[in-house]
């Protein structure tokens, strides 16, 4: 894997991570019920390969609890 193709993950994570951690934020700061919130994050690959799509497709799922 090249260095150009790890920053390229790297900065992309950051963004999103950051964007994510934001947003949460402010839907609990505006959503203020006291059970937990519960999250799932979805990483899907998007790419338009046309007719030849690789044979196993990018996805991540996690999911999980935020107390409040």
């Amino acid at each position: 894997m090249s260095e150009q193709t790890q920053q390229d993950v790297r900065r992309l994570l950051k963004t999103f991570g950051i964007q994510a951690d934001e947003t949460i934020m402010a839907y609990i700061a505006r959503h203020t019920e006291q059970t937990p919130l519960q999250i799932r994050i979805t990483l899907e690959d998007v790419t338009d390969y046309s007719e030849t799509p690789p044979a196993e497709m990018l996805r991540v799922v996690v999911e999980g609890s935020i107390e409040r």
